[in-house]
């Protein structure tokens, strides 16, 4: 293995120097696995996906990761990844698309098992006709798995917040994974300026014993394979069981908020909060949608952003609290479904101020005339 120091996650997150490199969102993945600590990583290509892993891959054969191979398919990979988190290693994967389709049954199982798995999601297309291009609709399918959901705007986020990811997955009183999600190709492929931490720092290693379930290891009885398990009854005890541990689940991510306020210094970013208009976003259509604020506010028009980090936990009272002043919410989303309008829609007192869109999806750009278009409008 490299040789590299164990630091406190506050230096290195907060403290450390930085150097600004010009990188792709899928080297930024490679950095920040570098300086994570990360014990095993699994791999199955998948575009845009791909190259994040195969660069994870490299570092390995360098030292950084203590193992690394190829799964058979995405639900294999997914199912590998479970086992290795049990058995108490920090481990890390990626995917996007039809890979997060193929293994969607296994991550309300991570969230069940209470496993702190980092996954990255590089998102894209997922219906037919068949389309490799950027499309955020495989965050709607997850949103009630369990998982905790962070959205990069761009390379900067999504180096920062994989490794922010693994020190809030691991914290005991959460011990849930963690997706980070970042736009396929409008992130992964782009090249950005990213200020990088020190290569010879890492996180702290993952302990399994601080984990508020058993490790499976050779020291432990594994309480987690039950001889008579709950799916085989049909009574009070087992629906109990079931229903309790879905409250516990969700009551893990109500309680990274506080780890997530720390580590993000908060769920949303607000520019301009006195605005009258305020664009909701996140992801890549934060950026687009400052392009179409800057020009608005040179035409007199006060209209303000609100950049979403977190999308579970959701930011509900920071979104109400500024939507109770507000004239206008506009809502910009790579999507056909408007999952993000529909989540702030169910958190405010008056979801007739949200316009739902403008909406692209199939891999379409977004003008920032289609979001400044919507500002004029309810300015009028």
């Amino acid at each position: 293995m490299i040789d590299q120091k164990i630091v406190d996650p506050d230096y290195l997150l907060f403290e450390a120097p930085r150097t600004s490199e010009y990188i792709t969102g899928s080297e930024a993945v490679r950095e920040a696995i570098k300086r994570a600590n990360v014990d095993m990583a699994i791999a199955y290509p998948i575009t845009p996906q791909s190259e994040s892993m195969h660069l994870v891959g490299d570092i390995y054969a360098q030292g950084y990761v203590k193992e690394y191979f190829r799964g058979e398919n995405e639900f294999a990979v997914m199912s590998s990844v479970a086992g290795a988190s049990m058995a108490g290693v920090r481990v890390f994967t990626a995917t996007g698309g039809p890979g997060t389709m193929r293994a969607f049954e296994v991550f309300p199982t991570w969230a069940g098992a209470r496993l702190p798995i980092v996954c990255a999601f590089m998102t894209r297309g997922i219906n037919s006709p068949l389309t490799i291009q950027p499309d955020t609709i495989e965050m709607a399918y997850l949103l009630e798995t369990g998982i905790l959901m962070l959205h990069a705007e761009n390379s900067q986020d999504l180096h920062d917040m994989l490794l922010m990811a693994f020190m809030v997955a691991e914290k005991t009183d959460v011990h849930i994974p963690v997706g980070v999600f970042a736009d396929g190709f409008f992130v992964t492929h782009t090249r950005d300026k990213v200020n990088m931490l020190p290569e010879d720092c890492k996180l702290p290693s993952y302990d399994p014993y601080t984990s508020p379930v058993p490790v499976m290891d050779m020291e432990n009885v594994p309480v987690r394979q039950m001889r008579d398990p709950f799916v085989m009854k049909s009574n009070f005890i087992s629906y109990a069981a079931h229903a309790s541990w879905q409250q516990e689940i969700d009551a893990a991510a109500e309680r990274s908020r506080k780890y997530l306020n720390h580590y993000l210094g908060g769920l949303i970013d607000v520019e301009h909060e006195d605005a009258d208009i305020f664009i909701v976003t996140s992801g890549t259509a934060v950026s687009q949608s400052r392009e179409a604020i800057a020009t608005a506010r040179e035409e007199g028009i006060n209209v303000g952003l609100v950049k979403i980090k977190s999308i579970r936990p959701f930011p509900g009272e920071e979104i109400r609290a500024l939507a109770s002043r507000s004239k206008g919410i506009i809502v910009p989303e790579f999507n056909r479904v408007g999952w993000l309008a529909k989540e702030i829609c169910s958190v405010i007192d008056e979801p007739r101020k949200v316009v739902r869109g403008p909406r692209v999806f199939g891999g379409m750009t977004m003008p920032p005339e289609l979001i400044l278009a919507e500002i004029r409008r309810i300015n009028q």
